[in-house]
């Protein structure tokens, strides 16, 4: 997650400059034409262009809402792993203990027992945030796209991408279960189905009594479910129809923009050539300038095509860089600082050792 205010001005301009560059030639060519060669007929009439503008306008920002809330939903499906994570973790701390046991454990085995449950949890989040951070057919851009490719080598780094997933969850779980867990497919959903298993053996110990462990059972299938929805997204694309067609929409209105606007641009120069011959120059020179001036003002229509264009291509592909919120943005879900911070915190809620520190990300870029 990008946190840098500047960003929106500063890194916006510098990721679009090759579309800017673009959107210029594109404006200028029709101009050349109309101007030099005199082909005064090439042009638009700007009552059906505007139309068009108004129609990709509503479509743009119905992309544009509809990939918010992906992000935003996934936001919130992190939100409620944070606080459930914690739940589990008070639910560990304080249901089991000796009260209920068939066989006394000392406060130091109860301590062992606690700091298994807490860390296989940990392997979870581990296990889940590597399997939303996988490459989707759909999830092509920031890795295709030279000015996301550069982006993304110099001002960011992804964890997934440098730490293979063993070497990431075999700290926090036995040998034993690493080995189950790389045999299957799902490593997350594995990883709940064996603390499950572990909480149905501390029950017929008697180091949790019936209720509580219905109560932490409860939880797990809290995790499925976050876990479940997390996948969705992750798994559901923005339905390529809407993608597409606005993609061509949008550059059918860029295409055609500058063929719109220089007639109205030439209609402003011919008013100001009828001005200057009804008020006289204080200079010849002076006067010159501002007839030359006058008779090709249609040049100035490049500036602003391009940068019309430049709008609609940049809220379209805002939408883009949004609605894939786990692929490894700068302005996804930062899962992987969220799955820190809530290792940090549930550990410390158990008196762990060896407790790691915040990652140390750069440029403002939070992931």
């Amino acid at each position: 997650m990008y946190t840098r205010r500047i960003f929106p001005v500063v890194g916006i301009v510098k990721w679009t400059r090759r579309q800017i560059l673009l959107f210029i030639f594109l404006a200028l060519v029709p101009v050349v034409l109309y101007d030099i060669f005199g082909l005064k007929w090439l042009h638009v009439p700007w009552l059906p262009l505007g139309v068009l503008g108004t129609a990709v306008a509503f479509v743009v920002s119905f992309k544009n809402n509809a990939s918010y809330d992906r992000l935003w939903e996934a936001r919130k499906i992190w939100g409620g792993i944070v606080n459930s994570s914690r739940s589990w973790t008070i639910m560990v701390k304080d249901f089991i203990t000796n009260d209920h046991a068939l066989e006394s454990k000392s406060e130091k085995d109860l301590q062992v027992l606690k700091r298994e449950l807490v860390h296989r949890h940990v392997a979870w989040l581990t296990a889940l945030r590597y399997q939303l951070r996988k490459d989707k057919p759909w999830e092509t851009h920031l890795k295709t796209r030279k000015s996301n490719k550069e982006f993304r080598a110099s001002q960011y780094r992804v964890y997934e991408e440098e730490v293979p997933i063993e070497e990431a969850i075999k700290p926090y779980i036995s040998d034993k279960e690493y080995k189950v867990l790389f045999a299957k497919g799902n490593q997350a959903s594995q990883i709940l189905g064996i603390q499950s298993e572990r909480l149905k053996e501390l029950k017929s110990q008697g180091l949790i009594e019936d209720f509580r462990h219905m109560e932490m059972a409860k939880m797990l299938v809290e995790f499925y479910t976050l876990q479940g929805k997390s996948e969705r997204i992750k798994n559901f694309p923005y339905p390529r129809q809407f993608a597409t067609l606005n993609y061509l929409f949008v550059w059918m209105f860029i295409l055609m923009l500058p063929f719109g606007i220089m007639e109205g641009f030439e209609a402003i120069g011919n008013r100001i050539v009828e001005d200057l011959g009804s008020h006289a120059s204080n200079t010849f020179l002076g006067h010159k300038i501002q007839e030359f001036v006058a008779n090709h003002f249609v040049w100035f229509s490049i500036p602003f095509s391009a940068m019309l264009s430049w709008v609609f291509h940049t809220m379209e592909a805002i939408g883009e860089n949004t609605e894939n919120p786990f692929e490894g943005g700068p302005n996804d879900v930062p899962i992987t600082d969220l799955s820190r911070g809530i290792e940090i915190d549930i550990r410390q809620l158990i008196n762990d050792y060896d407790i790691p520190e915040p990652y140390n990300w750069v440029n403002d870029i939070v992931m």
